[in-house]
């Protein structure tokens, strides 16, 4: 049974100084929960309420056969480590694990240069990991990756990918260029994306909400847009991210993936 003091060193976990500090972060809810214990993650703990246990037997059982220490504790205490207003009952603890670049393996990267937003990093990362890009850069600026936000909005892709955060963006995509990537960024002022040669190698860079891609990035690398045809002044990053990702890999199936 967890003490007061360990449930006190949990909860702090909401905070990012603390999973910087302590290499941990808390993904919470049955799904999110079951991708992490099944993924290559290590899970450090798991906590439950008694209703979650009650209704869950079958769940229980299995996530039991993974010899993971399991907490059931007092609703009072699970909502002091709880980060949703309705929360289901369950949350599990992983270790934040050392990502080491996979270039020389991959096809196409997505990098995202200050995106403020989690919820739309979030489902950047549900929208690659859908599309089959499991290599994503992250500058420095963006949202935290192991923010609770962020692994809500991403469905538990943030358990399936590749992802080297903190990243010095400009200096990575010019190193990448050696590597012979060709270099996109999404921009309102651009090449219609569906004019683009695709390459086998490529890095599409996805910039802030509210200012676009930075200057360097945009003298580095091939501007690209998707034509308005309505009236609204712009269009969401993640969704714009989901467009273009998806002609992206669609041009690199195989005939017989088609």
């Amino acid at each position: 049974m967890a003490t007061k003091s360990e449930i006190k060193f949990y909860s702090s976990l909401k905070q990012k100084k603390y999973r910087k500090l302590e290499h941990k972060f808390l993904a919470e809810g049955k799904r999110l929960v079951e991708e992490g214990v099944n993924s290559r993650f290590v899970c450090d703990r798991i906590f439950m309420t008694n209703e979650f246990v009650n209704s869950n037997s079958v769940f229980i059982k299995d996530i039991s056969k993974q010899n993971i220490l399991i907490d059931i504790v007092s609703k009072n205490d699970f909502l002091k480590i709880s980060s949703t207003k309705t929360p289901q009952g369950i949350l599990a603890v992983f270790k934040i694990p050392k990502i080491k670049s996979n270039y020389d393996k991959t096809r196409n990267i997505v990098a995202l240069e200050n995106i403020s937003d989690p919820g739309n990093l979030g489902t950047i990362l549900r929208t690659c990991d859908w599309f089959g890009i499991s290599n994503l850069l992250l500058s420095e600026d963006c949202a935290e990756l192991y923010n609770p936000k962020v692994v809500r909005a991403s469905m538990g892709a943030v358990f399936n990918l590749n992802v080297l955060d903190n990243i010095k963006l400009v200096d990575e995509t010019k190193l990448l260029q050696q590597k012979n990537y060709q270099t996109f960024v999404a921009d309102m002022d651009g090449e219609n994306y569906k004019n683009v040669k695709w390459q086998k190698k490529s890095i599409i860079t996805f910039g802030n909400e509210a200012n676009g891609p930075s200057k360097e990035l945009k003298q580095i690398s091939q501007k690209i847009t998707i034509p308005q045809k309505g009236k609204v002044e712009s269009l969401n990053v993640a969704a714009a991210a989901a467009v273009i990702i998806s002609e992206v890999q669609n041009f690199n199936l195989s005939p017989l993936e088609k």
